[in-house]
């Protein structure tokens, strides 16, 4: 009897792990068809987006979208398949005015988006028109981590590593291809990520760029991790990305942060931050800022006061926002020359809104 109590305890045991694994394993799959479906919204999404940009912008720019090529992985998962070393397939925007005289050469500005993994949508509108209305020619890249491209390039993501070697192929590519670019005018502008992709780029570019300008910059990845979530630290420890935490390869994240590679700054730099940045914290910039003073180099920054709009305060339509922009497009054209460069607050308001 005891042995008959016993055999039905087993068998029921053995019924609930056979029922919790095939639950575990629908559980699977449905995230598996969950993460499918976000990737393919990301994909419908930048396809409207991309249909918006000529409605925005087209009555001012030509808008194209170039495929062109950065740097293979550093790791390959399938070395043996073919075209596995290949070089890295991404897109690019190219915003050129209307008006544009093709023997003539203009200013190029360089535009990495932000985001731990996004892309360049039409919030950009109001600052691709302000270039434009002054002459510049402006590149986007789709750096590899982009959103709206599938899951296999969301997955080629390289936050602070290979995305940069993407935005400065941007670069190159509109020199060798445009031949009204000139070369010796060339900008780079970007904001939060961007921004750190900004300062790696002409960390380890110096003789690309004659001028930049860093927004609300991420940094330092190993503070950042600090105060940042679970959630968000996941990004980079996911086994397609850093593989691993900050905690346990710190000098990784070290790598992939602006403020460890302060000493290589060549070019003209101005930075801006906001004290009440909901995304990254003032003390981030802060500790860059220290670190170029301590490195003796010269560059431009401004630590603006709880300005309203947080982490997008200079990017909003506020009167603040306009003004510092003019400020922003002030420094660039020391350097760029451009053709028509905005004189007034008026000016910018009438080539936008």
């Amino acid at each position: 009897m005891k042995l008959k109590y016993l055999l039905v305890l087993l068998f029921s045991f053995i019924l609930l792990l056979k029922i919790d694994a095939q639950e575990k394993s629908t559980d699977s799959l449905l995230e598996k068809k969950f993460e499918a479906l976000d990737h393919r919204v990301d994909q419908l999404a930048k396809a409207i987006d991309d249909i918006l940009w000529y409605n925005k912008v087209g009555d001012v720019a030509e808008i194209d979208k170039v495929f062109i090529v950065g740097p293979p992985p550093v790791v390959v998962k399938n070395p043996t398949a073919m075209g596995a070393n290949n070089p890295l397939k991404f897109w690019s925007y190219i915003f050129t005015p209307i008006k544009l005289d093709v023997e003539k050469k203009y200013p190029l500005i360089v535009l990495p988006h932000g985001g731990v993994h996004a892309n360049f949508t039409t919030y950009h509108t109001h600052i691709i028109r302000e270039l434009i209305a002054q002459g510049y020619v402006v590149v986007a890249p789709e750096y590899r981590g982009s959103t709206g491209y599938g899951k296999s390039f969301y997955e080629k993501i390289d936050y602070g590593g290979l995305e940069v070697a993407d935005n400065n192929a941007a670069r190159d590519y509109m020199i060798e291809n445009y031949s009204f670019i000139d070369e010796n005018r060339v900008g780079i502008m970007g904001w939060s990520h961007g921004g750190l992709i900004t300062l790696m780029d002409i960390f380890q570019n110096p003789d690309d760029y004659n001028v930049a300008f860093a927004g609300v910059p991420v940094s330092d990845l190993v503070a950042r991790m600090g105060y940042y979530d679970d959630e968000y630290r996941k990004m980079f420890s996911a086994d397609y990305h850093i593989g691993k935490t900050a905690q346990e390869n710190v000098e990784e994240y070290r790598k992939r942060s602006p403020v460890n590679h302060v000493e290589k700054l060549k070019t003209p730099l101005l930075i801006h931050t906001n004290t009440n940045d909901d995304d990254v914290n003032v003390l981030e910039v802060e500790h860059l800022i220290r670190a170029l003073k301590a490195a003796n180099k010269k560059f431009e920054y401004e630590i603006f006061k709880d300005a309203p709009g947080g982490h997008s305060f200079d990017r909003i339509d506020t009167k603040l926002a306009k003004e510092i922009r003019m400020k922003i497009y002030k420094f660039l054209g020391e350097y760029l020359n451009p053709p028509f460069p905005f004189k007034s607050l008026k000016d910018l308001e009438r080539a936008v809104y």
